[in-house]
């Protein structure tokens, strides 16, 4: 699938909740290579703010049935979209004598979001990587079969492919950006 260069600056503010045709995959990598696919879609929503790289929404029925989400009672405030609570997600280890991998915080969601973007109800957004150091594994987010890059910070949820340009200004998220 062809699609066409996008800047983040073009895109608005307040965000713009729109649907994604594309197939979006979260997958847990093991160290020894085998792969244990998170969720897979192509019926997500993403966001658009400007200056961010988008951020996707997944259905709950695209969770896979080997992994499992426990309710944390972590939450954040978003001004648009309103209260986020996380989930801290259980994968299956490779063997059977191993114990399970557990992330926390790294996957949110709104239960009653705000009337404009009440279509992500109880919808599943991932960070783009699973924000460890890749000891027990790894999680990788993919875009049309392509890995993305996290957006730079841990505040932020966005997912980078090389269709998404920052331009001369970059996207939100590394330092020196927080005021922008």
């Amino acid at each position: 699938m062809s699609t066409k260069m996008e800047n983040v600056w073009d895109y608005p503010r307040p965000p713009a909740l729109q649907k994604s045709p594309r197939t979006l995959q979260v997958v847990w990598i093991h160290p020894q290579g085998e792969e244990v696919e998170i969720a897979k879609t192509n019926e997500a929503y993403r966001v658009l703010e400007t200056s961010h790289p988008p951020t996707y929404y997944l259905p709950p029925s695209s969770l896979s049935s080997k992994v499992t989400l426990e309710l944390e009672s972590k939450s954040s405030f978003c001004e648009w979209k309103g209260r986020a609570s996380y989930h801290t997600l259980r994968v299956p280890s490779s063997s059977s004598s191993s114990p399970p991998i557990f992330i926390k915080s790294r996957i949110w969601s709104y239960a009653s979001p705000t009337a404009s973007f009440a279509p992500i109800a109880s919808y599943l957004s991932f960070y783009a990587s699973d924000g460890g150091d890749g000891r027990n594994g790894k999680w990788v987010c993919r875009v049309d079969g392509e890995d993305v890059i996290p957006q730079e910070g841990d505040f932020y949820g966005g997912w980078k492919t090389s269709d998404i340009s920052g331009g001369k200004k970059g996207m939100k998220g590394g330092p020196g950006t927080w005021g922008w």
